[in-house]
């Protein structure tokens, strides 16, 4: 239910089984309507590969742990949608909003005549329910002390203190429909396989293990902008798969990693194909476990960074496509935020391999007579880097980072089973280190949060969804209260500043690279696509601008 996880989407598998995933679902160049090349425009599904997932199971629930496509994007929708690309926020399910004086709520007005897909309104009660599930399922907001509806179209959210991040954590909770969730047994079980929705297109038409098609949503509050016909998602065990569908023109909509893009997909058809990767502000982390040592040890930390080659990381496993981090941890739309102090004093982001020896040397780690170091119980110093299987590209940055620790001694094994199975261990702690996607918002207050606010450290055996790596610092903790407690952009942006300082010298995470955000599509049959001329959301079919998307698009005339 969580806008947004912080870990990347699996990525690719071998190229046999993705092949077999694309016969299953039948995707052809000359099927009609199943794929970009064929069918008419008027009456054709939006034919979208979904790339991590090899098979479908009719789950539409958003508590799920494997969340199937389009639930949070197409299905279900929030109070608000904040696009990172252009820094915009545009009002959906609310058409305004009111903070207080003193910072400890926020009023939200309901759109009127919006409509569940069932034929019931909207109310306010809805939301606050939404908000009770949320907290009783998933936890978090523990500065909302209540949610109070006003009415039926207006709900105040009252805080035990002034919060101001508070906005957009709000506001981009995707809503339930009270009348069906409340009467479920066990909604944080319950499959919901006919979902009840106020978004575009919530009727499950068909549904198969390699497909599922979403049709109309027949009360949907803005029906001229429902003008495609619907959304067919296909399922594919990896990349090969769904760039192979991209670069036959089988599908519509490609959000997946394409190496080579130029080559293997525009090439094809540059009149009607093209690609945009955004850097959007979400940084992409090596999280160390620092609940085990030697990870706890900060010395540990930023020797290990310092013998990363970041510049092999992006150039090699990511085809050039993402730029290298630095000590401030921001990167994307937070550049506004970036103290130009901190960025020129950053020393363990920048390789710098004699300078990691040393100070792992100085750390008591020693090393062996055959290069290797160990740890101070004497064992080897060796541990685990944990990425979904069929992440080509994560894999090669886990790779480029093995090979690269070598170098200092150290002996890192990428390990790399399904990612259901990667992410399970990150919520449980049961991990030695991951490649974590950050949280992404207008302001940098999430992603300190969660990679430094003790709040979020949650302990080994108990599940968190944001601090993986379990880091708390209690200096961070004050700046971040006093970021929370201040509404003023400019105060907020010195305290930023402090809290960069902190990161710099606590080093709680491995920052790599700005995260690029994949996107291409084929403009064959619909038309309306954003581009970096016209950013009104991301071309991610899985984020929140995601909707915004699906309700500009039309069919070519």
């Amino acid at each position: 239910m969580t806008q947004q996880r912080f870990f990347r989407p699996a990525r690719i598998t071998a190229a046999t089984l993705a092949i077999g995933a694309l016969l299953l679902t039948g995707c052809s160049a000359n099927q009609g309507s199943t794929g970009a090349s064929g069918g008419s425009s008027e009456s054709a599904l939006l034919t979208i590969p979904r790339e991590d997932m090899g098979t479908f199971v009719q789950n539409f629930n958003p508590f799920a742990p494997t969340l199937n496509p389009m639930v949070q994007q197409s299905i279900y929708e929030s109070l608000l949608i904040f696009n990172p690309a252009n820094g915009e926020t545009t009002p959906w399910l609310a058409t305004e909003w009111q903070a207080a004086e003193d910072g400890k709520s926020i009023t939200f007005t309901l759109r009127d005549g919006v409509k569940w897909s069932d034929g019931q309104p909207l109310v306010a009660e809805d939301i606050a329910y939404t908000f009770e599930l949320q907290k009783k399922i998933k936890g978090g907001y523990d500065y909302l002390e209540n949610v109070a509806p006003e009415g039926t179209n207006k709900v105040k959210f009252n805080f035990s203190k002034p919060w101001s991040p508070a906005l957009y954590d709000l506001g981009q909770l995707t809503i339930l429909p009270k009348h069906i969730w409340s009467a479920l047994a066990d909604p944080e079980k319950d499959a919901n396989a006919k979902p009840v929705g106020t978004g575009p297109y919530t009727e499950v038409d068909s549904f198969q293990a390699q497909s599922f098609v979403l049709k109309k949503n027949p009360n949907y509050w803005q029906p001229e902008k429902q003008k495609i016909a619907g959304i067919k998602m296909l399922a594919f065990a990896g990349n090969d798969g769904a760039n192979l569908a991209a670069a036959n023109g089988d599908v519509d909509w490609a959000p997946q990693y394409m190496p080579n893009i130029e080559k293997t997909f525009v090439s094809k058809d540059p009149e009607h194909r093209q690609y945009w990767f955004p850097a959007t502000g979400a940084m992409i982390n090596w999280q160390l476990n620092t609940a085990k040592a030697p990870f706890n040890d900060v010395d540990v930390r930023k020797a290990l960074s310092m013998a990363v080659d970041r510049d092999q990381v992006t150039k090699i496993g990511m085809s050039g496509y993402a730029k290298p981090a630095d000590c401030t941890g921001l990167s994307g739309n937070y550049e506004k935020w970036k103290s130009a102090d901190v960025k020129d004093s950053c020393t363990w982001t920048k390789l710098d391999v004699d300078a990691a020896n040393a100070l792992l040397d100085k750390a008591g780690y020693a090393k062996g007579a055959d290069g290797k170091r160990t740890l101070k119980d004497g064992k080897p110093f060796e541990f685990k880097i944990s990425v979904g299987a069929s992440s080509s590209d994560w894999l090669s940055v886990a790779n480029v980072i093995s090979q690269n620790l070598a170098e200092i001694g150290v002996t890192a094994k990428v390990d790399s089973p399904d990612w259901a199975a990667v992410v399970a261990s990150y919520e449980t702690g049961d991990f030695d280190s991951g490649i974590v996607w950050s949280a992404n918002d207008p302001s940098p207050y999430k992603y300190f949060n969660t990679s430094m606010g003790t709040a979020t450290v949650k302990p080994v055996g108990t599940k968190t969804f944001d601090n993986y790596h379990r880091f708390g610092d209690a200096e961070a903790d004050a700046l971040l209260a006093e970021f929370a407690a201040e509404a003023d952009e400019s105060k907020q942006k010195d305290i930023a500043v402090k809290l960069q300082e902190e990161y710099n010298d606590a080093a709680p995470l491995v920052p790599l690279f700005s995260g690029p955000v994949w996107g291409a599509f084929n403009d064959t049959r619909f038309t309306g696509w954003p581009t970096e001329d016209n950013p009104y959301a991301t071309l991610s079919e899985r984020s929140p601008t995601t909707v915004l998307v699906l309700t500009s698009l039309e069919p070519r005339k």
